[in-house]
């Protein structure tokens, strides 16, 4: 099979602005290639087949060089693979992105570029600025503000007056003041409204206003630092009026996401939605049983059980899994009852067409038996995972209701990144942890280990998953009910 080079425009930093697109080229890839800047939660779309090179490339500083860079792409395409070059914002806007098809385009490989939301756009929206409105400007002009080791800006100052449009210069923190200058010496007024957006779109994104001669003091009074853009015109004077990310309620709290990784999404997307700084730490791993003798003879008989119960989404996807090994769908499940612990489950259920019979009021272990045994006259299939809580039988003993507790998943604990964790919970720059089951808090505190959890608040989906959290010195915060939504609340309300 002959190989392939897509370029892939990554957008600015946000993973909400990839392109479909640019997700599926990602998802597809054998081999990616990539820049710094490059967000966590994009490189995290990239499959574990895929063969990963770092080319780290920053201002001022190319670890690989861009003639190697090039000849990197050649080679793994002229391998047969399909490989994805991955860079921020859009690839063809002062993004190199050109140079790296000529190589390939002299050796005949096929190439194709995917277009990235451009941070010249992007990074103004999220700071309040439009870059044109019919009331100050019609035109739009980008800019780089970064020169050639050695040369001076190569910026026609005077044509750029002359437009009297909106200038947005990119890579051009360190010179600033040279863009300004250059500016004020073309003849443009010293009250022109200006801002700088530093890691625009980013949740630490920090917008400053200024005018075109004051702009590089601002700058540097307050630290600015690539990547940064700068936007000068009269469509700077409405970002108080339109800024709406500056206002999102959990803008600059930095919270952990415990979640697995196959379920950590929603819960990460709606807090980055509400403008958090999301660290996605899924320290464990849900790992199928299998072959799994007692669950495949369980389901094979389930005109003994009356319920069939389940204690998560990995349970119904580890039954899902076996029926399609064979052959099997939503028939083979008969006129069983379906118990869920929760909604999530439930929705996991519906999934596949089906829906809970019984939930209950609160989401945990304790009442899902407790409930049970009250409405259950007959017997009960539980697919649960080893080591589950004993709160369910517990509660089903109680109630003499027999059952056959069959575990069809293990949870195994990851440790990737916890040494960058326990390092921002050593330095208090840590605000709040998520965990939704005590299986999340087991294995986040094996992963990050001996630490003080005392400077950490866990807000928990329920009281046994916060009774695991005070067990290891975690100070708790419980959600109202034991759902996503709940937890998103008491979240908001910390």
């Amino acid at each position: 099979m002959a190989g392939k080079v897509t370029l892939v425009g990554s957008g600015p930093g946000d993973p909400g602005l990839l392109t479909i697109k640019g997700r599926e080229a990602l998802e597809a890839a054998d081999v990616v290639v990539f820049d710094r800047l490059i967000s966590p939660c994009v490189l995290a779309l990239i499959p574990e087949r895929a063969e990963r090179i770092n080319v780290g490339k920053q201002a001022n500083h190319h670890p690989v060089p861009q003639e190697q860079i090039n000849q990197i792409l050649l080679e793994k395409a002229l391998e047969g693979k399909q490989v994805v070059r991955l860079k921020g914002g859009d690839p063809f806007l002062f993004g190199r992105g050109g140079e790296e098809l000529e190589l390939l385009a002299a050796h005949d490989v096929a190439f194709e570029e995917v277009p990235g939301v451009t941070s010249a756009i992007a990074a103004p929206a999220y700071g309040g600025i439009p870059v044109t409105h019919r009331d100050f400007t019609s035109s739009l002009h980008i800019i780089t503000g970064h020169a050639r080791a050695g040369k001076p800006l190569e910026i026609d100052f005077e044509a750029l007056v002359r437009t009297r449009g909106t200038l947005v210069f990119l890579m051009g923190v360190q010179s600033l003041a040279d863009i300004c200058n250059g500016l004020l010496a073309a003849g443009m007024a010293p009250d022109t409204p200006a801002a700088i957006v530093e890691r625009g779109t980013l949740p630490d994104q920090r917008r400053l206003n200024a005018t075109v001669e004051t702009l590089p003091r601002a700058a540097e009074e307050n630290g600015v630092v690539s990547p940064a853009v700068s936007i000068i015109g009269p469509v700077c004077s409405l970002a108080e009026r339109f800024d709406w990310f500056d206002v999102l309620p959990l803008k600059g709290r930095r919270i952990v996401v415990t979640r697995p990784r196959e379920r950590a999404g929603t819960l990460a997307a709606r807090l980055r939605n509400l403008g958090a700084d999301v660290f996605e730490y899924p320290c464990i791993r849900t790992v199928p049983l299998v072959p799994c003798p007692e669950m495949e003879a369980a389901v094979a008989r389930l005109t003994d059980y009356e319920y069939l119960a389940f204690t998560s989404p990995a349970g119904v996807g580890c039954l899902w899994d076996m029926l399609e090994r064979h052959g099997s769908d939503a028939r083979a499940l008969g006129g069983v009852k379906l118990a869920a612990i929760g909604t999530g489950t439930d929705r996991e259920l519906r999934k596949h067409g089906l829906r809970a019979d019984y939930i209950p009021a609160v989401y945990d272990a304790a009442h899902l038996g407790a409930g049970l045994a009250e409405i259950c006259t007959g017997r009960v299939l539980i697919l649960r995972a080893e080591l589950g809580s004993p709160a369910l039988t517990e509660a089903l003993d109680r109630g003499k209701i027999s059952y056959d507790d069959i575990h069809c998943y293990t949870t195994v604990y990851e440790s990737e990144y916890a040494a960058s964790l326990k390092a921002l919970i050593q330095s208090g720059k840590l605000d709040l942890v998520t965990f939704t089951s005590a299986s999340t808090v087991k294995g986040f505190a094996a992963s990050v280990g001996a630490c003080d959890f005392s400077r950490i608040t866990g807000v928990c989906i329920g009281e046994q998953t916060a009774a695991e959290a005070k067990h290891h010195g975690i100070p708790v915060i419980v959600a109202k009910r034991a759902d996503i939504d709940a937890l998103v609340d008491a979240i908001l309300h910390v």
